[in-house]
């Protein structure tokens, strides 16, 4: 299921670019739904694959991009904190998860707990109701959800928007190759981005060993000899301090200092995740474990609160929704692949130990592989913006010699008179200036 979640990503950005928010997160509620209910008819583990993993996954992706994206459009200045409060809400569930579960069971058996799943699964579609568009809450005019390139603007080839832009029709797509329609609906030239390829090789390492932690707790507990239900209560205690940390981590990634240097932030949070993992064998009984699942939950709550917020800030709100497709569809694999991967250690070497030592190696690797690299590609930046600067001084001196100098001409290319061409450059970089100030 989560695999498909991930998986689903650019079908899901495609859709939330073609028609909105609203819509895709009704239809996600929709089949989740759907697929709760016709689980509780299954008799093999093949038909729960196919409704919980399949329909089930394929809904919660049409949830999760476009609650992420309608988060960009509803907030600017305090969108950390925004980010950190939405993310909140699975941790809230994740502590009466196992308990609900079990007391379903025990009432009304699996079948009739799916049944009661699936009815609270279309709480969604209230939720999706709920995202109305920017035209509808402020009255002003909409913007377009995602900047396309100008040569997917042509008047013969129009891609269309969500309901923010209020299409009139489906886009014609004729006379273009794959790719040219593809990059209609995803900005594939994110993959130009250096920032964005940074952030998407980290990512992909950090989730071979993200998920597999939290799976393996209770079990690796009740190894060490810790009853069913104290066991159980570790995830608890771990969802607990995790709630309480991603609205902290939104605080403190809105914060000036911090928010400049957000990348940061995650790349400490990841590291520190790995080294939470590796002394975990270390931990001695009960309430050793206790103090790992508080410093786990700790971790892994500014993990997911800054995971999306990093995305957003490396490409903007604009193509925040094309961005978070691409890297959902490269993570699916490690998503799916790590907690087998993890498993398989368990039965061989037939001791949890190896389990943490390897998520917490690859985790640690990922976090150090990311504060590198976002550490070079913030002095590529400087250095770029030093050069910029540089070259604009440097024309209003010649500029400014030129007029001492008794050159009208010059007085004239300053106000772009004397050469049309130059002040329609000037005036097209301003707009760009003040598009790129209104995303950052």
């Amino acid at each position: 299921m989560l695999a498909v979640m991930y998986a689903g990503g650019p079908i899901s950005s495609i859709l939330v670019n073609r028609y909105g928010s609203r819509p895709v997160v009704i239809t996600g509620g929709v089949m989740c739904g759907v697929a709760m209910v016709t689980a509780s008819f299954g008799s093999s583990i093949t038909h729960l694959y196919m409704c919980v993993g399949i329909i089930g996954g394929v809904g919660l992706s049409f949830n999760l991009q476009p609650s992420l994206t309608i988060i960009g459009k509803y907030f600017q200045v305090k969108r950390p904190i925004a980010n950190g409060l939405a993310m909140a809400g699975s941790p809230v569930f994740l502590c009466t998860l196992a308990p609900l579960n079990q007391f379903l069971f025990d009432r009304f058996g699996w079948r009739g707990g799916f049944v009661i799943l699936g009815a609270m699964l279309l709480n969604c579609c209230v939720a999706g109701a709920l995202m109305r568009p920017l035209c509808d809450v402020g009255g002003a005019p909409a913007v377009p959800l995602k900047p396309l390139p100008d040569r997917a603007r042509t008047p013969e080839a129009p891609c269309g928007g969500g309901d923010e832009e209020r299409p009139s029709g489906p886009a014609p797509l004729r006379g273009r190759s794959c790719a040219e329609s593809l990059s209609c609906f995803l900005d594939l030239s994110l993959f130009g981005h250096r920032g964005f390829v940074i952030y998407l090789m980290g990512n992909v390492l950090m989730f071979f060993g993200f998920f597999a932690p939290m799976i393996f707790l209770a079990p690796y507990a009740k190894h060490r000899g810790v009853d069913e239900y104290s066991a159980a209560s570790l995830l608890s205690v771990l969802a607990i301090v995790d709630m309480l940390a991603r609205p902290g981590t939104g605080l403190l990634a809105n914060t000036r200092l911090v928010r400049r240097r957000v990348q940061y932030l995650f790349s400490f949070a990841v590291a520190y995740n790995g080294v939470c993992h590796l002394l975990c064998p270390l931990a001695s009984g009960y309430w050793g474990l206790v103090a790992y699942a508080v410093c786990y939950g700790v971790v892994y709550g500014m993990v997911c609160a800054l995971l999306f917020e990093c995305l957003m800030d490396l490409v903007g709100p604009g193509r925040f929704s094309s961005a978070v497709g691409l890297v959902t569809i490269l993570e699916c694999c490690p998503v799916l692949l790590g907690p087998p991967i993890a498993g398989a250690l368990v039965d061989m070497f037939a001791d949890y130990s190896y389990l943490f030592y390897m998520c917490g190696a690859v985790m640690l690797t990922a976090g150090l592989f990311l504060f590198t690299m976002n550490y070079w590609n913030y002095r590529q930046l400087n250095r770029a913006k030093h050069t910029q600067d540089r070259t604009s001084e440097l024309g209003e001196r010649t500029v400014q010699h030129g007029v001492q100098s008794g050159h009208p001409r010059a007085d004239h290319k300053a106000a772009g008179v004397g050469d049309p061409g130059l002040g329609q450059e000037t005036g097209t970089l301003q707009v760009k200036a003040e598009t790129e100030d209104n995303i950052v």
